[in-house]
């Protein structure tokens, strides 16, 4: 009788083991209007991640000559005052190089000099920086960011992009053309989507929109075609992972290319679109010969490139949201 009694105990675990996404309990936020099953749905045991910045340096006085004025060949922060601009150069160091130190850009000898090509690209993504967080609030918000957002102490972001070139289509000339797919890439999710969407979409301010139906109802314009949807869907999946959600975070499943509908994320989400493409085409682009051969990329030779992912490395908001300018107002001017 014993044997008969314990059967369905095991059956409703196992049952309850293969039907259960999510043990739980989970965290549900709604994010759309009522009654349209829009919620950002997590589960609070799930890795997150790092969720704040190292503690700052102690503030440093804006007093004193400033650092344009003692030091040779400062094109960027050289308004600061020389103990704040040590304080933010200790701060970027420990940032992107903890471990190789102030001469991973800089030449001992001669600290003024341009010769290492880190001290070329790091003065540029200062500039970047502060163009981000002075002209980009829109998506990036009060909190903005800093060298750490992207970096986490690494001298190369983890996660960044290159051109793929051919190198999906290796049998265009017998199987014809591939466009990319059915090569699953991580950066897609696994699926047999186009792998190179981010050539196509974030390298130009002129980039196609990102559309999988014509713009305005009723209207007779050219359909974006099936291809492009792919690229699309592809391009979404990356943004779905980048950010650690689904799709009704920005979307109603009714009509996802309904604005009024959709979440505010979604607004938030298109001036990131604008902002990636920008930030790549005006100073991650341009910088492809400052760089060494074995930084570049192995199909194009192309420089490396931002996207989602670069900043939010899984979470919805960078590092939780914490806040990156505050205690560097300078990396907001």
């Amino acid at each position: 009788m014993k044997s008969i009694h314990r059967i369905p105990v095991v059956l409703l675990a196992a049952l309850t083991l293969l039907t259960a996404c999510e043990r739980p309990p989970v965290e549900s936020t709604q994010v759309g209007f009522r009654g349209m099953n829009m919620a950002d749905i997590q589960n609070p045991r799930a890795e997150m991640g790092e969720t704040g910045y190292p503690a700052a340096l102690p503030p440093a006085s804006s007093s004193g000559p400033k650092a344009g004025e003692v030091y040779q060949n400062v094109q960027v922060l050289g308004d600061l005052s020389v103990a704040e601009f040590t304080r933010l150069m200790t701060s970027i160091t420990a940032w992107v190089s903890p471990e190789e130190g102030c001469n991973y850009c800089h030449n001992p000898a001669n600290l003024a000099s341009d010769d290492i090509y880190t001290k070329v690209v790091s003065r540029r993504m200062i500039q970047m920086n502060q163009h981000i967080n002075s002209e980009w609030q829109d998506h990036v918000g009060a909190n903005g960011v800093n060298c750490y957002t992207c970096h986490r102490g690494k001298n190369v972001p983890e996660y960044i992009w290159f051109s793929q070139g051919d190198s999906g289509d290796g049998n265009r000339h017998f199987m014809g053309w591939l466009n990319g797919q059915n090569q699953p890439g991580e950066d897609i999710g696994l699926t047999s989507m186009p792998q190179d969407v981010f050539t196509h979409y974030l390298t130009s301010t002129d980039a196609p929109t990102v559309r999988l139906a014509s713009l305005q109802p009723g209207v007779d314009e050219p359909s974006p075609g099936t291809k492009n949807a792919e690229k699309t869907y592809a391009l979404m999946v990356n943004w779905s992972q980048s950010l650690g959600v689904n799709c009704t975070y920005c979307h109603y499943t009714g009509s996802f290319q309904d604005w009024e509908n959709s979440s505010p994320y979604r607004i938030t989400a298109h001036y990131g679109l604008n902002m990636v493409r920008g930030l790549n085409a005006e100073y991650l682009i341009p910088l492809e010969g400052e760089y060494p051969d074995y930084r570049l990329g192995p199909h194009e030779g192309d420089a490396p490139k931002a996207y989602c992912a670069t900043c939010h490395q899984g979470q919805k908001k960078p590092l939780g949201g914490a806040d990156a300018i505050s205690a560097y107002p300078s990396l907001a001017e």
